[in-house]
């Protein structure tokens, strides 16, 4: 390793939707340890980037709160971003949350959306969305804190940034039922919905895809495990390529009806065939389990 990239600081901007955690998310990475700058406009990044490898030891791991508080400073967010990352390993998290979810958030506190102007909160929320798209299309990562609440949300932040280890890129692969709609922070998503539903098995219906009765059933069905090895298989690629693009963490999304039985032994199988994988950390989450 050469001397440059031992002692170059992390960068990371956080940024996304107002009401969607930003201040949450920036108070749990500076329990974590990094150096914080809140409503940094766009144009400081590159100072800030300058100062963070001139006091590398200092400040390794600073991460910068960008957002549309800015207001016009904020559209120069793609074009910095876009060259900061010529220089140097730069990651993005994006916060997102419905519009609903942002509008009762927003009325709980009693505070107008900062850029609804004459309008209403719906308006503001939908030019912010607007304005944030391309920089969420860059996110490295996109959290959806829609059900989230502070402490969840303190808790997402921590196993994405703390106690990263040797692994170049961590890997969640998600559960999660179709009928309580898409995990909108998947990189991924495999539909279970081709095998027989276990809920429809009497003997079967209470348990879960870990217990031992389902994953059999399960991958005994036609086709069953002839996807689980085609799909690991296909993802070894993707996630070495995402190792030489530096993109540090992606979301698998496995999805059945109600995210109980099929998608819940396919996530579990996919896990344990990836677990080995060279550079890649893997974290199992189960959505919608236990919501019926």
């Amino acid at each position: 390793m050469d001397q440059t990239t031992a002692t170059t600081s992390d960068v990371l901007i956080l940024t996304g939707m107002s009401g969607a955690g930003r201040s949450t998310a920036a108070n749990a990475l500076e329990d974590l340890g990094w150096y914080v700058v809140d409503n940094l406009p766009p144009q400081m990044l590159k100072p800030m980037l300058e100062l963070s490898e001139i006091a590398a030891s200092a400040l390794p791991k600073v991460a910068a709160v960008v957002d549309v508080r800015g207001r016009d400073l904020f559209t120069a967010l793609p074009a910095e971003v876009g060259e900061l990352r010529s220089r140097r390993n730069v990651r993005i998290v994006f916060l997102d949350a419905s519009d609903d979810v942002l509008v009762r958030r927003f009325e709980a506190v009693r505070r107008p959306h900062p850029l609804q102007g004459d309008g209403t909160l719906i308006d503001g929320i939908r030019t912010e969305r607007e304005r944030l798209s391309e920089i969420r299309e860059r996110a490295d990562v996109v959290v959806d804190t829609s059900s989230l609440n502070v402490h969840q949300l303190a808790t997402r932040i921590f196993e994405l940034f703390s106690d990263e280890g040797a692994a170049r890129h961590m890997l969640t692969i998600m559960s999660f039922g179709f009928k309580y709609g898409l995990p909108t922070d998947a990189d991924m998503v495999a539909d279970m919905r081709f095998l027989p539903n276990p809920y429809w098995d009497p003997s079967l219906r209470a348990f879960t895809g870990q217990d031992p009765q389902v994953r059999e059933y399960v991958l005994a069905q036609p086709g069953a495990r002839e996807f689980v090895d085609a799909y690991a298989a296909a993802l070894q690629p993707v996630l070495q390529g995402y190792q030489r693009e530096n993109k540090r963490h992606s979301v698998v999304a496995v999805g059945c009806t109600g995210g109980k039985h099929r998608s819940v032994v396919v996530v579990e199988e996919l896990a344990r065939r990836l677990a080995d994988e060279a550079g890649v950390a893997v974290r199992v989450k189960h959505r919608d389990l236990g919501r019926e």
